[in-house]
């Protein structure tokens, strides 16, 4: 039943299950992450490093997963990467200290260049009439990765606390992170064996010289008429000849790369900076701040995932429709607002130590609960004046076990408030930067430089993810949670100025006319 579907659909969801698994490898440390700080007891720059340690991975594969798809093909390249998720979900479900950990999601970070090759793929395969909504698919995969990552880390949660005998003897009550980073395995096979089924990149293949084998992978994708003049814009496109990788090095560098150039790095430093990350990766973290509980902060999560996975639809319905450059206007503005929501709601917070908490700490630790008892008559206006105060008279171990049981009591602010910035924010982002970055990039580079430009982009894209999730916890400890996300916020409205005044729309053209189009650009 599924190969009925018409056969540049069907290599799309094949393809794009590897972006279900980048979701879910990248956000279920979310859920893990507050565990295997206990398990490992973990400094703030060293958790920061177990959430970021995958986009560092991603940083280095960036560099090079464009010339190894140029070299090598999309499809064994894709292969490759199945490879390295599943190895690293074995990994980090087993690893028996930090740095193992690290090393195997590190790995795993290695397997997150299918950003960049799963989208080129995709878009050597698609009509463009069709193109932004079939590259869209990855992105809802992804996202439809990070919800069922948030729903798995839930549901485990609430079963490892159910006190039922199995889950005992399977230690899921105590393992409960190597179950959830554990999970990944079983999608991350099933991809590995479905690789196998797809054709190489027609693109690819003329690239390579390989004329007969592209005509016939193109014959199958699309009708006779169709695929009569893919054939001949793609042939026209390459008639110079299939150039070497010194060449296409050089080519980047030429005058008619720095106008697509520009744009792909202005985009692919606004998807990161603006803070997407932290919100996926730390969700859980975040909720607490604004002070709910455990269990209520990873259901939020669930929410998050869901709205999510809507608005992801929505940009695929109308990123052919309405074009790229007017969904990154009106989500970027949406950010711009959300993240401003969110800062005012942490801005407006108080904190002061409850006699109630106090009383509870008491059963466990009579010490700790002697130093708290001063701070029962004053108020703090901000996290950061709190969480200090907490330091100067808790020992770290005392801080470290009880700071957010009294963060979560201590606190009084509008969590409704917060809560619907970051939906906000998610739902923003969803039908814009996510997206509409990666339609953009498989689009605006030409054919010869296409895998090696985006390699380049997605390399600066990874830099910024990793950045901004490797100081998220030092940030929200020094800076506290109002400022963070107002620096998330000014960051968006730079960006939604430069995407106003600088970016072209490429919507419903072919990737041979886009290109032609930057080329006499750049001769004005």
């Amino acid at each position: 039943m599924i190969r009925a579907l018409p056969p540049s659909l069907y290599y799309t969801l094949i393809v794009s299950l590897g972006g279900f698994i980048f979701g879910f490898d990248a956000s279920v440390i979310a859920g893990a992450n507050g565990f295997i700080d206990i398990e490992f007891d973990l400094s703030d720059w060293q958790q920061g490093f177990v959430v970021s340690s995958p986009t560092l991975g991603a940083l280095i594969a960036m560099l090079f997963a464009g010339g190894i798809s140029d070299a090598i093909g999309r499809r064994k390249a894709l292969i490759l990467v199945a490879f390295l998720y599943l190895l690293s979900s074995i990994g980090s479900a087993l690893a028996p200290n930090f740095e193992t950990l690290v090393l195997s999601r590190f790995i795993g970070g290695i397997a997150f260049c299918s950003l960049i090759i799963a989208p080129l793929y995709i878009s050597e395969i698609s009509a463009p009439e069709n193109r932004g909504k079939m590259v869209s698919v990855n992105q809802l995969n992804i996202v439809l990765g990070f919800a069922l990552s948030y729903f798995t880390n839930y549901y485990l949660l609430q079963l490892s606390n159910s006190g039922q005998t199995w889950v005992i003897d399977w230690h899921l009550d105590t393992q409960l992170w190597r179950y959830m980073l554990g999970l990944e395995a079983i999608p991350a096979a099933l991809w590995f064996g479905l690789l196998f089924t797809i054709p190489r990149s027609p693109r690819w293949l003329v690239l390579k010289g390989q004329h007969s084998e592209a005509e016939q992978v193109i014959n199958r994708l699309f009708d006779k008429a169709q695929a009569q003049t893919l054939v001949e814009d793609i042939s026209s496109s390459l008639k110079e000849k299939s150039w070497p990788l010194r060449e296409r090095l050089h080519f980047l560098k030429a005058k008619a790369m720095r106008f697509p150039l520009m744009i792909g790095l202005i985009i692919a430093v606004a998807q990161q900076i603006t803070g997407i990350n932290v919100i996926f990766f730390y969700a859980p973290t975040i909720f607490e701040q604004s002070g709910v509980g455990t269990n209520a902060a990873f259901m939020q999560a669930v929410w998050i995932g869901l709205v999510n996975v809507a608005f992801t639809v929505v940009a695929m319905l109308t990123i052919d429709k309405w074009g790229r450059k007017p969904l990154l206007l009106i989500g970027l503005t949406g950010v711009v607002i959300s993240m401003s929501i969110c800062s005012i709601g942490f801005k407006q917070a108080t904190y002061q130590v409850q006699p109630s908490a106090v009383n509870s700490i008491q059963q466990e630790s009579p010490n700790a609960a002697s130093k708290l008892l001063p701070l029962t008559s004053e108020t703090f206006h901000s996290d950061v004046a709190f969480k200090h105060a907490l330091q100067n008279v808790l020992s770290a171990s005392e801080y470290k076990a009880y700071q957010q049981s009294l963060l979560t009591s201590s606190i009084n602010m509008n969590a409704t408030l917060v809560l619907f910035g970051i939906i906000a924010f998610v739902a923003s982002f969803a039908m814009s930067l996510g997206p509409v970055m990666w339609a953009m990039l498989a689009e605006i580079f030409p054919n010869q430089t296409r895998a090696l430009a985006i390699s380049l982009v997605g390399m600066v894209n990874s830099l910024t993810s990793f950045l901004v999730q490797v100081i998220f916890p030092w940030e929200l400890a020094n800076f506290g949670a109002a400022a963070t996300f107002a620096i998330y916020g000014g960051f968006a409205l730079l960006s939604l100025i430069l995407v106003a005044k600088l970016f072209p729309e490429t919507k419903g053209r072919t990737l041979e006319e886009i290109t032609a189009d930057f080329e006499q650009s750049a001769k004005r």
